[in-house]
């Protein structure tokens, strides 16, 4: 048998045994040589064992946690030819010098987006039916309304926009075709034949605003698109329409958020936040007409061991000579979360 390639973890050490659960840990293991007892939580960490690996690691495993990987780690690791993320974006562990030295470098992202949309698309549907507010009136009524059609509910034909056609974007509207919505989209970077592809309308941003019951955002924050909603944008959102966020905080003007939750005439499902957590004292967390959950949309619990796996993968498809399923492009890494 071909020797494996020498590899180690590099996350917070609690993540390696949710990520990697026995089953996922061994089809790792069948790609290469990785022991779970051993986690570089910190490049500068004197253990004798640490600087060992890393001068015989062909494959970093990477995750949540992982320490920067700068110029003084990389020299530390000359065999290194290959970063598997184990999560998402890798903005805050990935430096230029990674791919001046010819190193290969993968995420997990098309992975971590599935439970994000499939929240997105819980939400959108709920969020159709009144729940969370009809929720809120059976608590404090403590009585059934009794039957009766309330205008303005319900998803048949329901105008859902969606901001930014990132991998979590395009997921969203995969999942969304099944039910009778009507789904646009608008990305500075998609065409109308890109958008065509994925079955939708692209619209500009203020016609999607002024026509769309649901606006979910998809897109990254970059100095560009901070703020990206704003009073503005806003204030075209018809009566009604709900705001739903997975993205990242800095997207959204909060306090004009507020300022126009107070009047009623909307409501929002933020998952993310800006600052992340809400000050205690934050509005968001009394207003009727705002459902706040903890950044929970990507993957939590039994849903981490998927992105365990889409390491799997792609270490066996680096060994069997195959180039990576999912490279990070540093040239796509302002355009990307």
């Amino acid at each position: 048998m071909t020797q494996r390639p020498y590899a180690i973890f590099a996350m917070s050490a609690e993540n390696v045994p949710q990520v990697f659960p026995p089953e996922v840990l061994e089809r790792l293991r069948e790609s290469v040589d990785i022991d779970p007892g051993l986690v570089a939580e910190d490049f500068t960490d004197p253990d004798p064992r640490l600087r060992d690996a890393l001068a015989r690691t062909e494959f970093l495993v990477t995750g949540w946690g992982c320490p920067r990987l700068d110029t003084a780690v990389l020299d530390a690791a000359p065999k290194l030819r290959a970063v598997l993320h184990s999560a998402g974006s890798v903005k805050s562990l990935a430096t230029p010098e990674l791919w001046r030295r010819g190193i290969t470098v993968t995420s997990a992202a098309v992975a971590n987006a599935v439970p994000v949309a499939e929240y997105t698309l819980a939400m959108t549907l709920l969020a159709g039916k009144d729940l969370f507010a009809a929720r809120d009136r059976l608590r404090t009524e403590r009585a059934f309304p009794g039957w009766g059609l309330v205008p303005g509910i319900g998803n048949h034909g329901r105008r859902v926009g969606v901001i930014g056609a990132s991998r979590i974007g395009r997921r969203v509207i995969e999942l969304l075709r099944p039910f009778d919505l009507r789904v646009s989209l608008t990305d500075p970077y998609v065409d109308a034949a890109g958008a065509a592809e994925l079955g939708v309308p692209l619209l500009d941003l203020p016609e999607l605003l002024r026509t769309s019951d649901v606006v979910t955002i998809h897109a990254p924050e970059t100095p560009q698109t901070r703020h990206l909603i704003g009073p503005r944008e806003l204030a075209l959102m018809p009566d009604g329409a709900v705001l739903i966020n997975t993205a990242r905080g800095g997207l959204l003007d909060h306090d004009a958020l507020i300022t126009e939750l107070r009047t009623g005439r909307l409501s929002a499902i933020l998952d993310v936040t800006d600052p992340e957590p809400l000050p205690a004292d934050s509005p968001l967390y009394d207003l009727p007409n705002a459902f706040i959950t903890p950044h929970l949309a990507g993957s939590q619990g039994n849903e981490a061991s998927r992105l365990g796996l889409a390491v799997a993968e792609e270490a066996a498809r680096l060994l069997a000579g195959a180039g990576p399923a999912h490279p990070v492009d540093p040239a796509m890494l302002g355009r990307e979360a």
